[in-house]
């Protein structure tokens, strides 16, 4: 019998290739370990990303600023802010970057989709992805797709940031696939410094990429196969210790996050004001 397709997203492939152990807690064990309390920074990102797509989703004649307050209020997610004043100035700061970004979009403009699943299968993986934007753009030999995905962290973006997103050239290649049409080109639109960090694939580059996605799908089915055959799971599923512990779902859970001091819940949007 062929060996069965792994099931995967963007978030469960690195997932794993951050910390296996995370992976496992996340994706493996049942029931799940509990978590820690909800991130801002996450609510701020779920909120933003929300208003932008139900600006889409208006009739082109209402798509101004003018409904963004109505929007990112509707959307506004309240969880992991420090107090009530720390909650309203990231709305404050989140509808400003929304005003400005969306002061630079053609409202005419209508992209291939938003919030749009695509989905893709080869010889290992069978992958399915949520971009945040897919627009219609001309290319040397007509019309192309472009993948759009919007950011909302402190750090400014880079072209290496686009370039080495494994999501982004998933997205690509599965968006290659369901638009019957070119997509190599990914950006990355962070909204708090207006800047757009982008990379042309090739189709060499998205080969790499897909090998890379693949050769994560072998190993973790790997290790789910060991663990299902009696292999001991913290072997199998190893710790992976370093910065991104105190930012951990499942530190407390786990025997090398407990040893890191933990980020509070609204650390990430604490420089954006009392």
């Amino acid at each position: 019998m062929p060996e069965r397709l792994f099931v995967c997203t963007p978030s469960r492939l690195g997932a794993f290739a951050d910390c296996p152990r995370r992976y496992r807690y996340t994706y493996v064990d049942r029931p799940v370990p509990p978590k820690g309390p909800p991130w801002a920074h996450n609510s701020l990102g779920a909120s933003v990303h929300t208003a932008l797509k139900n600006w889409y989703a208006l009739p082109v004649d209402r798509r101004g600023r003018d409904a963004l307050p109505q929007l990112l209020k509707a959307t506004w997610v309240r969880e992991g802010y420090r107090d009530v004043d720390q909650e309203r100035a990231t709305y404050r700061h989140a509808l400003n970057w929304l005003d400005a970004y969306v002061a630079g979009l053609d409202p005419d403009d209508e992209p291939l989709g938003v919030e749009r699943v695509v989905a893709t299968k080869t010889a290992v993986l069978a992958f399915n992805g949520r971009a945040d934007r897919i627009d219609s753009r001309p290319g040397a030999e007509g019309p192309e797709a472009v993948i759009v995905d919007y950011k909302t962290g402190r750090s400014g973006l880079a072209a290496d940031d686009a370039r080495g997103s494994q999501a982004l050239a998933l997205y690509a290649y599965a968006a290659q696939r369901v638009f019957r049409r070119p997509c190599h080109r990914v950006e990355l639109h962070h909204l708090p410094t207006g800047t757009v960090a982008a990379h042309e694939h090739t189709e060499e580059s998205l080969a790499r990429h897909l090998r890379r996605a693949e050769d994560t799908a072998r190993d973790i089915m790997a290790a789910e196969r060991a663990v299902a055959e009696g292999a001991d799971p913290d072997a199998e599923f190893p710790t992976n210790p370093g910065s991104l512990c105190g930012w951990c779902d499942f530190r407390k859970s786990c025997p090398a996050g407990v040893e890191v001091t933990a980020k509070e819940p609204w650390s990430a949007v604490e420089h954006l004001g009392s």
